[in-house]
């Protein structure tokens, strides 16, 4: 080799390390009320070929906490890293609700728009649905979907009390639809996110896919519609598993596959339909079977293939996780969610982190630390039943309990007596935290402490005294 071709190959390779490194693309798929137990790979029933093996070729987790155990406030969690208490999102909102996620919060698409990322956000936000509080002022750049749940429409409410306009399909902040035929919103989401693929260029992109079912009503188009063997809600996962393959069809037909980082997730546990395989409790409690979820993160190169963690991780850690990926700097306002980056990539098995807090409206109820969950209030009826004569109110337990949720998953045999340094050691987490969380929180905690609980059963709903 002549000393000028040598030098030839050694500027060449100087150049290529000089070059600036492509940040990854993201997509975020979210299913409204999935629970892990509907999902072949986490042991479900229904058939799930595309996210089986989107965990073969990624990784899997188990220990996977919402933010919340309902919509909105799980969202805002998501997109903002930080506690739905924290910013202002403590429950469901509600066509009639002039509020939305505040200005003051900065979401994950405003930080990735700041650094060049294209963003588009597609199917149920959630979040605000006057134009203020819409995707395309959150850091979007363009929004195809419905403002808020499917049920919250003039045709599908089960609410007979409850008076609501008519459902609206938007595009950017203008309807363009009125009460759209549900059957198909998931293949029309699908077909504007493979649009949105094909375009993205050269440019890095996040795609949030926040997609409107499995929450009820459920609707399938006619090529899934009947042909599962469990029902309409099997026709509906098996009709958002076709999504989640046509997506990851698209990436590997561009060859953007080993430049983005894909996850897939549910905003809270199953509602009225549904498995959250053996945890205890549904959507909207803060037994785990409300607030775990399944996660999966695919990403060849990067994420670790075919590896299941047992890290207990939050979806307020996919804000850092993905910033740090993307090099986006740090965010105005401190994140509760942490950096998972070091799992992702099979460095790391577990963090000692911060205790997870379990809230249900403004209401603290739980708090989890590693292994352990510990229960400290609970309503006098659970989400499914009429509010009783005398009003829903958060109660204190008579005694903590503590559960060990990574052997007992269904959070069945309280060990409390057992372990009292394990129960002392979260109350004084949970007390520290405290006071840093906005007033309405510390005054519900306050309220519920003070409130007299006639009920000295474990594991059973409280009763009020008088």
């Amino acid at each position: 080799m002549s000393e000028w071709t040598r030098r030839e190959m050694l500027w060449s390779m100087a150049a290529l390390s000089a070059a600036p490194k492509r940040k990854p693309n993201i997509v975020m798929i979210l299913c409204d009320d999935l629970g892990s137990g509907d999902i072949g790979c986490y042991g479900g029933a229904l058939q799930t070929p595309n996210l089986d093996r989107m965990a073969s070729e990624g990784m899997r987790f188990n220990q996977c906490t919402s933010a919340n155990a309902v919509c909105s406030p799980s969202r805002a969690g998501l997109l903002t890293g930080r506690y739905p208490t924290r910013v202002m999102v403590e429950r469901v909102l509600n066509p009639s609700d002039t509020t939305g996620l505040p200005d003051s919060e900065t979401t994950l698409a405003m930080l990735l728009k700041k650094i060049g990322y294209k963003t588009a956000c597609v199917g149920k936000w959630h979040l605000g649905h006057l134009p203020q509080y819409l995707p395309t002022h959150r850091g979007f750049d363009s929004y195809l979907g419905i403002p808020y749940s499917n049920d919250m429409s003039a045709k599908n409410s089960p609410f007979a009390s409850r008076s609501y306009p008519l459902l609206p399909l938007m595009r950017d902040e203008k309807v363009i639809e009125e009460e759209p035929d549900q059957r198909y919103l998931t293949k029309r989401y699908t077909e504007e996110v493979l649009g949105f693929i094909e375009r993205s260029g050269n440019d890095p992109f996040f795609l949030y896919f926040p997609h409107t079912f499995p929450h009820i009503p459920l609707y399938a188009s006619e090529r899934f519609r009947g042909k599962s063997a469990f029902g309409i809600y099997g026709d509906v996962v098996a009709e958002i598993d076709w999504s989640v393959g046509e997506v990851m069809a698209a990436l590997k037909k561009r060859n953007l596959d080993r430049d983005t980082l894909v996850m897939f997730s549910s905003d809270n546990g199953p509602w009225f339909q549904g498995s959250p395989g053996r945890l205890r409790g549904r959507k909207g409690m803060t037994n785990e079977g409300g607030f775990r979820v399944p996660f999966l993160a695919r990403w060849p190169g990067r994420v670790q293939a075919g590896a299941v963690s047992e890290a207990l991780i939050s979806l307020m850690d996919v804000f850092p996780t993905v910033s740090g990926f993307c090099e986006a700097g740090a965010p105005p306002n401190p994140l509760d969610g942490i950096d998972i980056a070091p799992i992702f990539g099979g460095k790391q098995k577990s963090f000692d982190r911060e205790a997870l807090l379990y809230f249900d409206g403004w209401n603290l109820q739980c708090a989890r630390w590693g292994r352990w969950k510990l229960h400290m209030s609970r309503w006098n009826t659970d989400f499914y039943n009429q509010v009783p004569a005398g009003g829903r109110q958060n109660l204190p337990l008579a005694q903590p309990e503590l559960y060990d949720v990574a052997a007992d998953i269904g959070e069945s045999y309280d060990v409390a007596a057992e372990h009292p340094d394990v129960v002392k050691e979260i109350q004084g987490r949970v007390e520290r935290l405290l006071p840093g969380f906005p007033e309405p929180v510390k005054k519900a905690w306050a309220e519920t402490k003070a409130r007299p609980n006639l009920e000295t059963r474990t594991g059973a709903f409280g009763r009020p005294g008088r």
